[in-house]
């Protein structure tokens, strides 16, 4: 058996049982240490970190050290490439303090271990990614750019969440067509007694009788048909408003509020005007005696629509009487009918001998011609934080109210004062009173 360990006392007076453990002797460090001075914020105080990015250290109060003493190199041990990389130390023969390879950083070589230009200090004397104003290039993420113009004017592409709108809104009489037959059947006969009685009789009673018909007749459809717009908007401005909070399911109202845009907020293509519910670009034509129009339905002397692009997305509404708030769905392919008045942003004249650089690029991503023709651009748009009213369909969907186009189109009824027919708007109808006077219009 062996023999039983003893006991020793501790330095503190306490006895414990067992041997004192031998006391190890001190390793040598591994890299050489050097006292750091605090420099107080100031670089030229940093020693190393100044002299990597070029600080001048000619002057100021240093404390230099000497170099620690560098072990000779053991012929039986060459070093390797990764031990020049690493600058690590191993015990035995071969540690000690590094060597003139691995040690303090010369300018030089502070210069070459770095790619690309060295980065200035600034005067706060803080390290950053790169001066102020630095080019695209070198900035890095977090920096934000200053609004510049726009350098393209490229159609824009949204999808199935956006309805495209094409054309002009469609407004319709609707006449029974058993009363506009009988209605040219008895003018008819009544054309033929009356060129039979004047051929036979020679008395012009029955013809007389029948343009007396016919002249009011069609006088009331000219009215009609030049009136029909102002009609319309007479009758929509004096549609009155229904509150949203005892509005039932099914029921046609209209609603007048502050529009705040949906998931998908909208852009002018022209003006790039930002957060619309609603924007329109138009380029219409002026077509004199003998010139090309612009499209089938263009007359001589006349404005013509050459080109034409309207969207429209999903936004919310705020009633202004009950203060609810109710989803507007005119995205996804839903039929809308917007009477917006747009406004000129761009005169092209015959007088204009140079066109704006930003209209040309314009026409140019469009695929369209700018050889001499009397142009015009209009824009039109409902921007978030206007005043709009709109005329649908209430829906109440798991607690969340919607205005949806009608089923049917509206009708305005006759209006006798107005000798106006009634008139049919097929959609969902949104108008806006609000000036859109402070665009400026560019005469080119």
């Amino acid at each position: 058996m062996s023999a039983r360990s003893g006991s020793h006392q501790l330095s503190n007076g306490l006895m414990v049982s067992g041997r004192p453990e031998q006391q190890l002797k001190e390793r040598q460090p591994t890299m050489g240490s050097r006292a750091v001075p605090y420099t107080g914020g100031d670089v030229k105080k940093s020693g190393e970190l100044g002299r990597m990015y070029g600080v001048d250290l000619s002057t100021g109060d240093h404390h230099h050290h000497p170099p620690p003493a560098v072990p000779p190199k053991l012929p039986s041990r060459q070093p390797s490439s990764s031990q020049h990389n690493s600058g690590s130390a191993r015990s035995g023969p071969n540690s000690g303090q590094m060597g003139k390879n691995s040690g303090p950083m010369s300018k030089k070589s502070s210069s070459s271990s770095f790619s690309g230009p060295m980065t200035p200090i600034q005067p706060t004397g803080l390290i950053t990614s790169g001066p102020l104003g630095s080019s695209s290039s070198n900035r890095r993420s977090g920096q934000l750019d200053t609004p510049s113009a726009p350098t393209s004017f490229n159609k824009a592409v949204y999808g199935s969440a956006v309805t495209s709108l094409n054309g002009e809104v469609k407004l319709g009489f609707r006449v029974s067509r058993v009363a506009m037959w009988m209605f040219l059947v008895v003018v008819v006969m009544g054309l033929v007694v009356g060129v039979f009685l004047m051929a036979a009789v020679k008395k012009p009673l029955i013809l007389v009788a029948v343009a007396a018909v016919l002249i009011p007749v069609v006088v009331i459809f000219v009215w009609n048909y030049a009136y029909r717009n102002r009609g319309v908007l007479g009758f929509l401005k004096k549609f009155p408003d229904a509150e949203l909070r005892g509005a039932v399911d099914g029921q046609f109202v209209k609603v007048t509020g502050v529009v705040t845009c949906g998931s998908i907020p909208l852009e002018t293509s022209f003006q790039r005007v930002p957060r619309c519910v609603y924007a329109a670009s138009e380029l219409y034509e002026y077509r004199g005696f003998g010139g090309k129009p612009a499209n089938n339905k263009q007359r001589w002397f006349s404005w013509g629509c050459r080109y034409s692009e309207k969207y429209v997305a999903d936004f919310y509404i705020s009633d202004f009487q009950s203060g609810l708030r109710a989803l507007v769905k005119a995205g996804y392919g839903a039929k809308v009918a917007p009477f917006i008045k747009p406004t000129v942003v761009v005169d092209i004249t015959k007088d204009s001998k140079k066109l704006s650089p930003n209209f040309l690029r314009w026409l140019s991503d469009r695929s369209l011609s700018s050889d001499d023709r009397v142009m015009r651009l209009k824009e039109g748009y409902i921007k978030e934080g206007s005043t709009v009213s709109v005329m649908g369909v209430v829906r109440r969907h798991e607690n969340v109210l919607m205005i949806v186009p009608p089923s049917e189109p509206i009708s305005t009824g006759c209006r006798w004062p107005c000798c106006l027919l009634p008139t049919y708007i097929e959609g969902l109808i949104l108008t806006c009173d609000e000036s859109q006077g402070a665009d400026v219009v560019i005469p080119v």
